[in-house]
């Protein structure tokens, strides 16, 4: 080949090169995008009595590693701070697009064995923390009026 050849080929896989890492998203990390809503859940043992639950929504099906739940001022102050909710997967987890907080999601368990989902105060600012394999999320929420029943 010519030198005139080897230089289009160069400028040919340089060009490839850039349009590959700006314009497609194989060098971008993956987040999770996590979404939340409050779902009023009656009672069974009192007539019109309701707690709130909260349900995480999630952009697609996931195998969940590690799900956590924090309160976010005192996260920012201390990192180790214990969670209200912490999960971890034993083995795969299924996928997963939605669960509610404090539920037990199928084959994960407790990261301490025995401990149980503490409940949500209202006007707190939490954060959740996902981890599924090699991507993950984190999502802020706040309850407002009601209690969080956590299970």
């Amino acid at each position: 080949m010519e030198k005139r050849q080897w230089f289009l080929c160069a400028v040919t896989i340089a060009l490839a090169g850039l349009y590959i890492c700006f314009f497609t998203d194989w060098f971008k990390p993956t987040i999770v995008h996590i979404s939340h809503t409050m779902r009023p859940i009656p009672l069974r043992s009192s007539r019109g009595a309701t707690v709130t639950a909260v349900v995480f929504g999630l952009d697609r099906y996931y195998r969940l590693t590690e799900v956590k739940v924090v309160p976010l001022a005192e996260w920012q102050t201390n990192q180790s701070v214990l969670p209200l909710w912490h999960l971890i997967s034993g083995s795969k987890s299924r996928p997963t697009k939605f669960f509610l907080y404090g539920q037990n999601i199928d084959r994960m368990k407790p990261a301490v064995p025995g401990v149980h989902p503490k409940p949500l105060e209202t006007n707190v600012v939490y954060r959740l923390f996902l981890v599924a394999g090699s991507v993950n999320g984190q999502h802020d929420f706040q309850i407002g009026g009601r209690r969080v029943a956590g299970k």
